[in-house]
């Protein structure tokens, strides 16, 4: 395979890298759960882009750091949904029949 061909197809990896570390990072039920998911995923996923650049260790740091930013905004818009689903009972109780 040529380096051209090489680059384009690693273009092609790396947004699919990201969208699954988005996807992981809302695993979990905890702030910890989802925080620690997102570090896990960030770092594989900085691992692998970082191998690109040939360091990859450099790379998973970078990827922990910014997955577990996104694990716990991704926690806490869950919350905010939880928060607002809560209200939204108080506010407008069912009817019970």
């Amino acid at each position: 395979m040529s380096l051209h061909n090489y680059i384009i197809e690693s273009e092609k990896r790396v947004p699919v890298l990201l969208d699954a570390d988005v996807v992981v990072a809302g695993c979990g039920n905890t702030t910890a759960s989802r925080t620690g998911s997102g570090a896990v995923a960030g770092a594989a996923t900085g691992a692998a882009i970082g191998s690109f650049s040939g360091d990859a260790g450099k790379g998973a740091l970078i990827g922990a750091g910014v997955g577990a930013l996104g694990g716990l905004a991704v926690d806490q818009h869950q919350k905010e949904q939880e928060r607002q689903r809560e209200e939204e009972l108080r506010r407008y109780p069912r009817d019970s029949y």
